[in-house]
């Protein structure tokens, strides 16, 4: 009888196989059940599990702020996980440091894209000619101008916490070195790039998207961020810093 069972069993999975499709989306019904033991039963695969994403609190307002920015992918706009809705968060998660880059619309990754989504480029209003560093401290975004057109995109940052308020302003780049060290804080701050006082853009070392945390003055940025604003910046080079951040 067990060998018989065992039997039965193994044919249903053969069977249940080949009904879904090689998905793995079945089950077999259990001893006692209405239905035969080894009887195939197929299941629904949900879009979000086909997508391989959980549903987040925030995924109609992350599909909303993610078709306004552009560039990662037309998601649906209805609230429900898709494949595509599922590729785009990820992208976007990768791009801006979210961890864990998994789809998941949460809080974070919200706050994210609607701080990039309302930051308006040509608020900086940047040189005519040359390159201008914008920072929006109120939505602790920084972008490129050059010759007063965009250059890059928004990008996240994080700048001083209270009682080190980044101050707003118009300044100059005046020293740049590919690692500094802080002998205040006792930290190595690569692709440092300093515009007033002991204050700079350099690669964040800590997780960015801390909020309770901030600098201690300093313009933060996403390592591949500090790589290329290093890789744009130049000694005499315009620095705009544009609000406030809150809290401060």
């Amino acid at each position: 009888m067990i060998v018989r069972r065992v039997g039965a069993r193994l044919a249903g999975v053969v069977m249940a196989t080949l009904v879904g499709g090689g998905l793995g989306a079945v089950v077999l019904s259990p001893a006692g059940a209405s239905a035969a033991v080894g009887t195939p039963v197929t299941t629904t695969v949900t879009k979000a599990a086909a997508a391989g994403c959980a549903t987040g609190k925030y995924q109609k307002n992350v599909e909303w702020w993610l078709n306004q920015i552009g560039g990662f992918g037309k998601l649906s706009y209805d609230g429900k996980q898709s494949p595509s809705d599922c590729a785009a968060i990820k992208k976007f998660q990768q791009r801006f440091g979210i961890q864990p880059a998994q789809g998941l619309a949460g809080p974070t990754t919200y706050d994210v894209a609607r701080r990039l989504g309302r930051t308006k480029v040509a608020a900086c209003n940047a040189k005519k000619t040359g390159i201008t560093f914008c920072v929006n401290l109120t939505e602790q975004t920084s972008w490129i101008m050059k010759n007063g057109k965009k250059l890059t995109n928004p990008t996240v940052v994080r700048t001083g916490m209270k009682n080190y308020r980044t101050p707003s302003g118009t300044y100059k780049i005046n020293k740049r070195t590919k690692k500094e060290w802080s002998d205040p804080y006792e930290v190595w701050l690569p692709y440092w790039q300093r515009f007033q006082g002991g204050k700079g853009f350099h690669q964040t070392t800590t997780y960015i998207h801390d909020k309770w945390r901030g600098s201690h003055g300093c313009v933060n940025l996403l390592p591949s961020d500090a790589k290329y604003y290093y890789s744009v910046g130049k000694i005499g080079m315009t620095v705009k810093l544009i609000g406030r951040r809150p809290g401060t």
